[in-house]
């Protein structure tokens, strides 16, 4: 819509979202009225008009099989949409239009905004199947014919009420029809039953809404009289109510065709169980958070024993040994730690890096500066935990077979993303400027204890390749290459 609004029309910015609002707005006003709805707006020359938007009913058959959107039409081939523009009335004058052999009752509403007509609602009803009407779709034609006139007088859509379509109620969810003082003139089906959800025992027909939604709602005290005045439809609100063993969410559209208050219409919808699977995924998240905490508590407890059992050590060997195995299970405590910050199974590794990288830079026997380049990204745990582990061998192996005793020098840790699709991979390279490797060195075949790790690691865990070359000018290079899962895209 943006585009050819734009590209056709003399409408502007502020325009543009009042269309917006409407076309927010529209689900509701096609389904009650059992119509198609096409939105015209003059061309800035004002000699045709182009569709922007169109929208199908979900309570009847539909009068257009094709998309209208971006059709032009000239001025004069549709004369009620040039009488709803000049005249800025609703036109319902004419004899029905006959479409592949199907009779089409056609009307114009003017989208007003303001003092200005800005465009026109087609509204094009299929007279295929039309029967005597029972008392819900009389009640659904009178709502839609209040809404338009509201429409062509610029009373609504409400401004800075933009609705989510897929998260509000609809009219085929329950809808309840009131009057001016808030009695409920008619409920249907499904709204009737959504209150007795709730508790109610009796019909809703002739009760004011205000108070016996608040009587129905588990509160102590006085009734509360904001949920009062919320259930009476004086202001167009979206809201919950719980009750008895039920959640509904209910939203208020007062109707004001004529510029006075003439009753409100309630739509609403029971929310019951998808509220329970709601707070039953927060339960488990919340669980799965905790135990990530206290994951990590007992690592870092593990650490502590580990770090006192290395001073107690005379071996050096041995007091090394025990400290390599305290930075391991630092790194993994790292990832639990930042697992039990998040709603998922998800981690940011850049900042898990960072922390080993920091962590394992603590051990350097010489003034050695570490830093990362490019991103890691957003990874599973089960990638996560395994990388950690793989970086923290990476770097305590550079740290203490590249650099001696007071020797400065540099470990860079550079991470690429690359692929398509679902699937990608991550390229991770440990790159320092140190002595290198011995003459005749196989890091496929190295037996030390960390090369073996960081091997079954990469290999196993992640299903990717590990190598360890010569640096272009002087120094060691470590690759790791394995797929990930692609980033979800943010909206």
């Amino acid at each position: 819509m943006n585009d050819l609004v734009r590209q056709h029309t003399a409408l502007d910015d502020s325009d543009l979202e009042w269309l917006h609002l409407l076309v927010s707005e529209w689900q509701l006003l096609s389904d009650l009225s059992f119509a198609d709805l096409v939105l015209w707006v003059p061309t800035s020359d004002g000699t045709r008009y182009v569709s922007v938007a169109q929208m199908r009913p979900n309570t009847g058959p539909t009068s257009y099989q094709d998309d209208m959107v971006g059709h032009l039409v000239p001025r004069g081939r549709r004369p009620m949409l040039d009488a709803a523009l000049d005249e800025g009335r609703i036109v319902r004058e004419g004899d029905p239009e006959w479409r592949e052999e199907v009779p089409v009752r056609v009307e114009s509403i003017p989208v007003r905004r303001e003092s200005r007509v800005l465009g026109v609602i087609a509204r094009n009803t299929n007279l295929l199947t039309v029967r005597t009407p029972s008392r819900l779709e009389l009640t659904y034609l009178q709502s839609a014919s209040d809404l338009a006139q509201m429409i062509a007088a610029g009373a609504f859509p409400f401004p800075n009420q933009q609705v989510d379509m897929d998260a509000s109620p609809r009219a085929g969810d329950g809808l309840i029809r009131l009057d001016a003082d808030g009695v409920v003139q008619y409920a249907s089906p499904n709204a009737l039953s959504a209150y007795h959800r709730l508790g109610l025992a009796a019909d809703l027909v002739g009760h004011d809404l205000g108070r016996t939604t608040a009587e129905l709602a588990p509160v102590r005290g006085p009734v509360d009289e904001a949920l009062v005045k919320l259930a009476s439809g004086w202001a167009p609100r979206e809201f919950e109510v719980e009750g008895g063993d039920g959640v509904i969410q209910l939203r208020a559209i007062p109707l004001k065709p004529k510029g006075l208050h003439i009753g409100s219409l309630v739509l609403l919808r029971d929310v019951t169980e998808l509220r329970r699977r709601e707070r039953e995924l927060i339960t488990k998240d919340a669980t799965i958070r905790e135990i990530h905490h206290r994951v990590k508590n007992n690592l870092q407890t593990v650490a502590a024993l580990l770090r006192l059992q290395a001073r107690r050590m005379d071996s050096a060997q041995g007091r090394e040994a025990l400290n390599e195995a305290v930075r391991r299970v630092g790194s993994i405590a790292i990832v639990h730690e930042t697992l039990s910050q998040n709603l998922d199974e998800r981690v940011e590794f850049d900042d898990i890096a960072d922390r080993v990288l920091a962590m394992v830079a603590e051990i350097s026997p010489g003034k050695v500066t570490g830093r990362r380049t490019g991103r890691f990204g957003i990874l599973e745990a089960e990638v996560a935990t395994p990388l950690s582990m793989v970086l923290t061998e990476v770097l305590q192996n550079a740290l203490e077979h590249g650099f001696g005793p007071g020797v400065q020098g540099t470990v860079e840790v550079s991470a690429v993303r690359g692929g398509s699709g679902e699937e990608s991979r991550l390229t991770v390279v440990v790159q320092d400027d140190g002595r290198g490797l011995p003459e005749g060195f196989d890091p496929q075949r190295a037996g030390n204890l960390g090369l073996q790790i960081v091997r079954t690691l990469v290999e196993g865990e992640l299903g990717g390749t590990f190598d360890m070359v010569p640096a272009p000018e002087r120094g060691t290079r470590v690759v790791l290459d394995f797929p990930v899962r692609a980033e979800k895209q943010k909206h």
